[in-house]
C-alpha cells in the first residue's frame, strides 16, 4: 500500500474550486481531506493569499513518482503556468511524504524540504492526522508548535468534500 500526504494550494481564480478539482482528481485514493486554510504568500509576497489544504491518499498501484505525476497532471489541467518560483498559481500539488520514503532526486525531494517550516502544510495535516510524524523531523505537532501562525487562518466557512466512494 502506498500512502502519501499531499499539500494543495491555490491563489488564482476560483481558489476553492481548484482545490476541489484536485480532491476530485485523486478520486478513490483520497482517505482524508483537511479543513481549508487561508494563508499569506511567502517567497514572492506581492500576490493574493492562498487557500491551502492537505490530502491523505492511498493507492497500492501508486509510488512516489506516481503521486508526483498525478499532481502535476492536475496542476496542468487546472491551467497552472510556471513562470515565477513561489509565484501565483491556479493549483499547486506538493508531495509532502510517501510511506516514509526518502528521495534526494532534484525532481522529487522527500520528505518535501520546506515542510518543517510551513504552517500552511503542518496545520491542515495535523487536523487530519493528529499523530502525524514527518520522517527525519519528528512529530508534526511539535514542528507546528515552534512556528508562528501569523498569516495562517482556518476557514471553517469553506469546505472540501471527499469524492464519492
Amino acid at each position: 500500500m502506498s500512502a502519501a500526504v499531499l499539500s494543495l494550494g491555490s491563489n488564482l481564480g476560483d481558489r476553492l474550486g481548484h482545490l476541489q478539482f484536485a480532491v476530485a482528481g485523486f478520486g478513490a485514493a483520497v482517505r482524508a481531506v483537511s479543513p481549508v486554510y487561508e494563508t499569506a504568500p511567502w517567497g514572492v509576497t506581492d500576490q493574493d493569499d492562498f487557500l491551502n489544504a492537505v490530502l491523505l491518499v492511498e493507492d497500492p498501484a501508486t509510488d512516489e513518482w506516481g503521486w508526483l505525476r498525478r499532481g502535476q497532471e492536475l496542476e496542468n489541467a487546472a491551467g497552472r503556468v510556471r513562470t515565477l518560483r513561489w509565484g501565483p498559481r491556479t493549483l499547486d500539488v506538493d508531495v509532502v511524504t510517501v510511506d516514509g520514503v526518502r528521495s534526494d532526486h532534484p525532481d522529487l525531494l522527500l520528505p518535501h524540504p520546506g515542510t518543517p517550516e510551513r504552517a500552511t502544510v503542518l496545520a491542515p495535516w495535523l487536523d487530519v492526522e493528529p499523530a502525524a510524524i514527518l520522517p527525519g523531523h519528528g512529530p508534526v505537532a511539535a514542528l507546528l508548535s515552534a512556528l508562528s501562525m501569523d498569516g495562517v487562518r482556518r476557514r471553517d466557512d469553506l469546505t472540501l468534500t471527499l469524492p464519492p466512494a
